[in-house]
């Protein structure tokens, strides 16, 4: 996945996560490669964060895909196409196919419950809330008050984009389970869904019972 990434001409930047699987001296002596690391798991939110304090100091802009192997880092050009002149969203991936046999259950159960409450915590009417291949303005989504720090976070920064009236788009993506494509997550079913619905009870109570000056704040 890096390799393939740093064949789109783009600088690269890669936030190893605490890992214990020796990934971190793999991408090492990747030519091109912006590498840091963090020394214990802190979670994908977090890393997400380092990176794109990063890239701010390359960029306005940051381009994040999913190391899990399901994204084509080629498909970034197509994405950036969906931007506006004169616009400044976050544009989600809307990943295809996501009916077909070899998609697990859980992605796409993930996808439509998360879906449901992203829109009913006040966020964008998204079709792929989960969708890791992203395009985020730097400046403006460093600026979002965003609390969670894992899997949570690309939940959150959707619904506190909506609320501070940064705008959200979704541009289409190709997406690749199949059995030949090697696929690592560290998403727990169970542990990820109790996160989940902490975070969506946390904002759904402050869509409802604060001002939304106050929510954009908070």
């Amino acid at each position: 996945m890096v390799r393939n990434a740093a064949e789109t001409g783009l600088p690269v930047i890669v936030v190893d996560d605490g890992s214990t699987d020796g990934s971190y001296e793999a991408v090492q002596p990747i030519p091109g490669v912006l590498l840091t690391r963090h020394e214990t798991n802190m979670g994908k939110g977090q890393a997400l964060i380092t990176g794109m304090k990063m890239a701010l100091e390359l960029a306005d802009w940051a381009i994040t895909v999913d190391a899990d192997g399901q994204h084509q880092p080629e498909d970034a050009a197509g994405v950036a196409a969906r931007i506006p002149n004169g616009e400044r969203p976050i544009v989600v991936g809307r990943r295809m196919n996501m009916g077909g046999d070899d998609v697990p259950w859980t992605s796409r159960f993930g996808r439509h419950f998360s879906n449901f409450w992203v829109r009913c915590a006040g966020g964008p009417p998204v079709s792929d809330s989960q969708c890791g291949f992203r395009i985020y303005p730097l400046a403006e989504t460093l600026s979002l008050p965003v609390k969670c720090r894992r899997f949570q976070f690309e939940i959150e920064v959707l619904v506190k984009a909506a609320w501070n009236g940064l705008p959200v788009r979704e541009a289409p993506v190709k997406v690749s389970y199949s059995p030949g494509t090697p696929r690592i997550s560290h998403f727990r079913p169970f542990v990820d869904f109790w996160r989940n619905f902490g975070a969506f009870s946390r904002l759904i109570f402050q869509r409802i019972v604060l001002p939304s000056a106050m929510r954009r704040k908070d």
